[in-house]
């Protein structure tokens, strides 16, 4: 953890000048954002890749972008919304293998 707590201060003395907002935000949340260091190190790995995030994000852009035009903020907030309850619903059930011995 103290690796990446370094990388981070060597990001935040290149980029604080340019984007001082965003650095604060990461720098605030920071403990939150390495927390996966807490857990198995074999597991590393599946918590912090951004595969999953990454997935629903060209989700929305695949459902939204036909659509060009929306009537109102709140007409594309229930077609994002609908698009992240699917997926929370489909996520509900499947669990996290803590070890790799488990069968």
């Amino acid at each position: 953890m103290a690796e990446a707590r370094q990388a981070f201060r060597h990001f935040q003395q290149n980029w604080q000048a340019v984007y001082p907002k965003v650095v604060r935000r990461l720098e605030t949340n920071l403990p939150d954002l390495l927390n996966f260091y807490a857990f198995p190190k074999h597991l590393w790995k599946n918590l912090c890749t951004p595969n999953t995030m990454e997935r629903c994000f060209v989700e929305v852009r695949r459902r939204t972008r036909p659509m060009l035009v929306f009537t109102n903020v709140h007409s594309l907030d229930r077609i994002i919304y609908a698009i992240f309850h699917r997926f929370n619903e489909d996520w509900r059930n499947r669990t996290l293998e803590l070890s790799p011995q488990t069968t």
